[in-house]
């Protein structure tokens, strides 16, 4: 198994709760919930465009975000459709090895973009308690000594927090709304592991870049904690262009992305609980 003493320093940092789990697209994928890809086609037909026409004129799936939400007055009916679609039984959750494991890894906090409810969920179904953070009164109210689970992208169950519109990643590169403030606070003090993201995000992409560039003006980069991503195969432009922002990439081993996901986190699990 590669990446040996970088999942021992995640394991030390968990061991000292001073660690911070990021989850994305790909965990949510791996229980049958669709691609961006395939809400970007639904959007698309919902509003009656044709799709080789929009991907022609590169039209950004925010872009079409903005259009439907413009149309319909608010995401109301997505949401709707998206809380029927992307359902889950907790049967399914409890099975999902990669929901299993994030769970047993008892992350003192954990960071989403996804906009489903599956993470809360599991830890339903799995009998595990946990506070649900989508906005500053959340935050106020959170119970201690539980795991936090951060919409930093929105929830299901307010509509108006979902970021998902071109007009809403604008809103969000100021990095200050109540949450992103809340990141930083955790970023700086905690060791970071980025899971199921693809590095075609541009958003987490800005993100990891915002981070580096804070440290930097602070004249104490070397003081930083250390800052994970795995992915199942990356390549040598992605390896380099996140090593210059001080991101360790951890590269995984497996017959595909689900596979060596779990894989790492069961070492992960292993290390963790070793005296």
């Amino acid at each position: 198994m590669r990446h040996i003493e970088e999942s021992k320093t995640i394991a030390n940092a968990l061991q000292q709760r001073q660690a911070v789990l990021f989850v994305g697209a790909g965990v949510s994928m791996s229980v049958g919930l669709p691609s961006w890809e395939s809400l970007v086609d639904y959007l698309s037909a919902d509003l009656g465009l044709d799709k080789p026409s929009a991907d022609a004129q590169k039209t950004t799936y925010q872009a079409i975000a903005e259009y439907y939400r413009l149309k319909h007055g608010s995401f109301e009916p997505l949401v709707a459709w998206m809380a029927k679609e992307w359902r889950v039984s907790p049967d399914c959750l409890r099975a999902s090895r990669l929901h299993r494991l994030v769970v047993e890894l008892d992350f003192p906090i954990i960071y989403t973009t996804n906009y489903d409810s599956n993470l809360e969920k599991t830890y339903e179904a799995c009998g595990r308690p946990f506070a649900k953070i989508t906005g500053a009164a959340d935050m106020a109210t959170a119970r201690p000594g539980v795991t936090q689970i951060v919409k930093y992208h929105g929830d299901f169950s307010n509509p108006d927090t979902l970021v998902l519109t071109e007009s809403d990643y604008f809103d969000r590169l100021a990095f200050d709304a109540p949450l992103d403030i809340k990141f930083r606070g955790d970023a700086f003090a905690s060791t970071l592991l980025f899971i199921g993201y693809s590095m075609s995000d541009l958003n987490i992409r800005f993100l990891l870049h915002r981070l580096w560039s804070i440290w930097q003006r602070t004249g104490e980069a070397k003081q930083r904690p250390p800052l994970f991503l795995f992915m199942h195969e990356p390549d040598e432009v992605q390896r380099h262009v996140l090593k210059r922002w001080d991101v360790t990439v951890l590269a995984g081993e497996g017959k595909d992305s689900e596979d060596s996901l779990g894989n790492f986190l069961e070492t992960l699990l292993a290390q963790a609980r070793q005296p």
